[in-house]
């Protein structure tokens, strides 16, 4: 995420980048997440976490109401609760153009999807919390949580072998495939951004 922040693309020439790395705590989203909005006052967040599981990249589209209780997080608190904001709805849809977000990503030429199940650890926490800005006055406008794959060590760069394979067909192998399809989405959602002033 570091090196997306450092890059020069022309797209973001006149935009103010501030990148952000969260523990996996609970606690230090909850502190931090709210003083980065109210220091940065961005139009658009963007956050990227790691799925280990999946080989695309994966648009998360809502967040759900749920926290995995008995996963304690990286300073080992463990919620008490099941629910983050009991009383609230059961999920949450993130306020983010979700087509044409996933239209962006798939330029980079690299397998990407929407999903629906950000999970029930931290990267579903900051989602919903993200979200829960966004419904506030001074909030971001759009609100994008991107899943990741885990890159494997030695991972040599995938070129189609079909000439039928469409872009998007390839898995992400390397960190540039990874910084690339990052770069369309980020710049997709701020061109969305400037759409709803």
């Amino acid at each position: 995420m570091r090196r997306l922040a450092r890059r020069g693309a022309t797209g973001f020439r006149k935009a103010r980048r501030i990148a952000h790395v969260f523990a996996t705590s609970y606690r230090t989203v909850d502190r931090e997440l709210p003083a980065l909005i109210r220091r940065a006052r961005p139009e658009v967040l963007v956050m990227f976490g790691l799925a280990r599981r999946t080989r695309h990249i994966r648009i998360e589209t809502r967040a759900r109401n749920a926290l995995a209780a008995k996963l304690p997080d990286v300073s080992g608190h463990s919620p008490d609760a099941h629910m983050i904001a009991p009383g609230a709805a059961e999920s949450m849809l993130l306020p983010m153009p979700a087509g044409l977000l996933l239209a962006a990503a798939r330029t980079a030429g690299v397998r990407a999807a929407l999903s629906r199940d950000a999970g029930s650890y931290l990267c579903n926490y900051l989602c919903w919390r993200a979200s829960e800005a966004a419904a506030r006055p001074g909030g971001p406008r759009l609100v994008v949580f991107v899943h990741v794959p885990e890159l494997q060590a030695g991972a040599r760069p995938q070129r189609n072998s079909s000439p039928r394979r469409r872009a998007g067909a390839r898995v992400p192998r390397t960190l540039g495939d990874l910084v690339a399809a990052g770069e369309a989405i980020v710049e997709a959602a701020r061109a969305a951004a400037r759409l709803r002033r």
